[in-house]
This record gives structure tokens, sequence and C-alpha cells, in this order.
């Protein structure tokens, strides 16, 4: 953290450099699947990686930020870096660095393309980021496939006020003459995307257009110019994931995999603190009987994902335990949970400096019609909700550092 004065500096001219210093990792890895978007990227990719480890396949992946643990963030083949490993490939590229500045997301990213050309898989899944257009994964001249996931407003600071602005900063993962795969949009996002594919020659395979997914009879139905799959429903949780296993489906399809490997992606993946039922643990300890659910959503998007998820569930009293960025739009984030839950108590996020105060979160919770208090730390959270609530629903939400948190602080 210390190599670069700015967090975010979204420019790809530090990540040329070093790639040449350590002799351009990007050309030499298996076939590249490139996904960007606002939401639902790190559970679309868990399940394209299931569905392709499904017919035996060794899938590198690379996706950020990590929750407990940095390895998390790059797998190879399908097993998260060694620390050995690890540590080898951060000092390699520290030292081809030079001294130079360089971002913690840029020297990490390139440690993982480093791993990844180095070590032999038949795929490798790159999460974007942030944005796309300038992101430091956006390295690859000839992916097999991108995907676009649902683009959203989050992080207009970065990308632009607009949801045009922010498509055209997603698409810019888009290449010449490569298929790319696009989940649900709004209009104004869609024909920004349509756009660049056209400049690019690039085929679009569009939610709607394209291909077709709904819920049928509690099954996924899925359906393409190829004919249709009768599928289970995703094992994540949340009406979202069905767009989400549309997509990982239509990726799945474009690759010319079978039905069994469609079927595993919504079978089969497991994507951490997305609408996750936490059941061991000192925290679900300390809060049994009541349910204890960790989600790492964090924006206006990802709080209706949130809100219709929980109606959803079978009914039982809900109490939010939140902890938010200061980058965040917390109103819009609450606003809709505020329909389906009790009360909210905010949390700061431990050890992290661009949290929100836990009393300024209670404060945007109040004015957007939800009860709310404040706690010195989820454990207090949870005791104060248990008190009063012994059979609650409790679900730690808000941002995926939260829920980093919680999850080392859960460890089995």
């Amino acid at each position: 953290m210390t190599l670069h004065p700015k967090v975010m500096d979204l420019v790809l001219d530090r990540v040329w450099r070093l790639l040449e210093a350590v002799g351009n990792p990007q050309n030499r890895l298996p076939p590249v699947i490139h996904i960007a978007g606002t939401n639902g990227k790190g559970s679309t990719q868990a399940m394209i990686r299931a569905g392709l480890e499904q017919g035996g396949a060794r899938v590198h992946a690379y996706t950020s930020p990590h929750l407990a643990r940095f390895h998390e963030r790059i797998r190879l083949a399908g097993e998260l870096i060694s620390e050995d490993a690890l540590t080898e490939v951060l000092d390699r590229c520290y030292q081809a660095n030079g001294g130079d500045p360089i971002t913690y997301f840029e020297i990490t990213t390139v440690a993982g393309l480093l791993a990844f050309a180095e070590t032999d898989a038949d795929y490798t899944l790159l999460e974007v980021g942030l944005g796309g257009r300038l992101d430091a994964t956006n390295v690859v001249e000839k992916p097999a496939l991108t995907v676009i996931t649902p683009v959203d407003l989050d992080h207009q600071k970065f990308l632009g006020d607009t949801l045009a602005q922010i498509a055209g900063e997603k698409a810019g993962i888009i290449k010449r003459g490569v298929p790319c795969i696009v989940g649900p949009q709004h209009d104004e996002s869609m024909a920004v995307i349509e756009q660049v594919a056209g400049s690019l020659g690039a085929p679009l395979l569009a939610y709607g257009q394209h291909w077709h997914v709904s819920t049928e009879r509690d099954r996924l139905v899925y359906q393409d110019e190829n004919g249709l799959l009768d599928l289970p429903l995703p094992s994540l949780r949340g009406p979202h994931q069905i767009m989400n296993a549309g997509a990982a489906i239509a990726a799945l399809r474009a690759l010319g995999k079978d039905e069994a490997a469609c079927e595993a992606a919504v079978t089969s993946p497991y994507w951490p603190a997305r609408m996750e039922r936490l059941t061991k643990g000192p925290l679900a300890e300390l809060a049994a009987p009541a349910e204890l659910w960790l989600d790492g959503g964090h924006n206006p998007a990802a709080g209706r994902a949130l809100a219709d998820t929980l109606r959803q569930q079978p009914p039982r009293p809900t109490h939010l335990i939140c902890g938010m960025l200061n980058t965040k739009d917390i109103a819009g984030y609450l606003t809709p949970l505020a329909e389906v839950c009790e009360s909210l108590i905010g949390v700061s996020i431990p050890d992290e400096i661009n949290t929100i105060p836990a009393e300024s979160t209670a404060k945007e919770a109040m004015q957007v019609g939800l009860p709310a208090s404040t706690a010195d730390s989820v454990d207090a959270a949870i005791r104060q909700i248990t008190a009063h609530s012994p059979d609650a629903r409790i679900l730690i939400c808000g941002s995926l550092y939260l829920a980093g948190h919680v999850m080392r602080e859960n460890a089995v």
C-alpha cells in the first residue's frame, strides 16, 4: 500500500510497464473469460468455474476483493495459491517494479497473471476490479469470451455519474471479434454496449435477445437458439442469481459445453458472503437460536436484490447489522431494505479507514424509515438483537470488508 499514494488510479501505463518487465505473462495465459459488470461478477464467475470444472477442466480464477485472506484472489488450476507461491511471485514483481509507483491492485494483478502463465490450466477467469476499460485486468488482447453482468450506479467518482458513462467503462473489455455475453441491462446501458460491440465487430449474446432464463415450477428454464434446458434452481440464494445463472450458462454454451456442465454451474458453485447462512463458528453459536446470515452487497442494486431475496424467505423478524464504506450510497442501499426489515444496528468496520461511523449508518437508516441504533462490535450487536428477539433472522450486511471481518471472527 506504500507503493503509490492513490489506492485507485485508473490508467494502465504502470501495468504495461511491469508486465513488460516480467515477460508479458498476459500473452501466455490459457483461454481467458473476462468478466465485468456492477453486480454479479463474482457469482457468475463462480458458476462458470463450477461448470468448467465439472468436465474435468483445470481453471485459473482471479477475483477481488478478498474476504478473509488475500490468497482468495488467485486460484491456480482450481486451488488457492499457496503461501510460498504467493510470496515468491510477489517478490519477483516487487523487484521487477524497481521502486516505481504502482498501486496495490496493479502489482497484485500482475503477480496473479504471472502465476497463471506459469501454471498449466485449461481456462483463465478474470474478474474486473473496477470499471473495465482502464482496469488492470484489461490487458489480454484476444480473450476467448467476455461477459458483462448487469450495469448499475456504483463508483461514480471513478466511472461517471450516468449509466451510459459507467456502461462505457464496463464495455471497455469488449475485444474485436470476440463474443460477449451480456446480462440484463437498463436500456441506456445496453445502447452503449451495443455501440461498442458493433464498432469492434464483436458478436453479442444478450439476455432477452439471444438467450432467455426464467423460473417455472421451482425449476430454472434456459433457452437459446440451441434449445431449451430444464435445470435445478441455483444453489446461490436470491432471485438475482437466476440472471447470473443465465449468463453463466450462456457463456458455457458459447464455449461448447454440454448440459451436465450447465447443471453443475447452478448446483455446485460456492461463493461466500452472498446471502450465506452461517451455521457454525463462534458468531453463529452466539446468535443461536436466531438465524445468522452474511451478505457483502453494498450498492443500491444490491440492496434491491437483497430485499427481494428476503421476501422469498420464510416469515421471520429480520434485523440488520450494517457497516458500509464512505464511498457508497448508503441511503440508496438501505431504502429497499427498510421495507422488509424490523431494525438496524450500525457498526463501524474494524480497521477500515474509510468506514462510515456507526452513528452515521444508524442516522441514515432512520431517515429511510428503519428504526436504528449502534453497537461497538458485531458481537455486541448480535447480543442486542437476541436479547429481545431470540428467534430473529440476523443479517450482517453492507460491505465485503465487513463480511471479511465476520468470516475471520467466525472461523471454525
